[in-house]
């Protein structure tokens, strides 16, 4: 399962500067709140039997991921942001927290509006756009996710189906991955 949040061409490998206004694991915590954030973690553990620390690292991911998709609302709109099941989960988790869900969505994320959510197969979502338009739709964030948070490590690679598959499937190291250029528009 992926998701799709709601509101193109070749990617360039060129480095970016680093950035100072990253966004720190502590950070995000903090956006979540230390008490929903254990509780997740802790979830999390119970439901998967993972350790702790890999527990931390998905409820990270995610949190990633939905502080791009509300920082980056004009741009990913309607985009396939294809996360793996277990960060979908989680998503599903923090959604059912309704109250605290709403209040990270509009009063702590950077885009300050309410995440929805809307599950989609991936081979359901590749019919629609056609699978070039998906594979071009999927690296638009890559860019965004390194800029926000530094450039991909070995940690995510679980997390992020588009970066496992490019750096698995096509050889390509951490290091090329994360100085993907932003995408053209159409």
């Amino acid at each position: 399962m992926t998701t799709q949040s709601e509101p193109q061409s070749e990617p360039q490998s060129e480095a970016r500067p680093e950035s100072p206004d990253r966004v720190t694991v502590t950070d995000l915590v903090e956006l979540l709140g230390h008490d929903l954030h254990a509780e997740v973690v802790a979830h999390t553990v119970t439901r998967t039997g993972c350790a702790p620390a890999d527990a931390e690292r998905q409820v990270t991911e995610c949190l990633r991921y939905l502080y791009l998709v509300s920082r980056h609302r004009e741009e990913l709109a309607g985009l396939f942001l294809p996360v793996e099941q277990h960060i979908d989960e989680i998503w599903h988790y923090l959604i059912l927290q309704t109250r605290e869900y709403r209040a990270l969505c509009e009063e702590r994320l950077p885009g300050r509006f309410f995440v929805h959510h809307r599950g989609i197969p991936y081979e359901s979502y590749q019919e629609a756009p056609g699978r070039r338009q998906a594979a071009e739709e999927a690296l638009r964030w890559i860019p965004l996710y390194c800029r926000a948070f530094g450039p991909f490590d070995e940690g995510a690679l679980p997390h992020w189906t588009i970066v496992r598959y490019l750096h698995e499937q096509l050889d390509m190291s951490l290091e090329e991955i994360s100085a993907l250029s932003p995408l053209a528009s159409p």
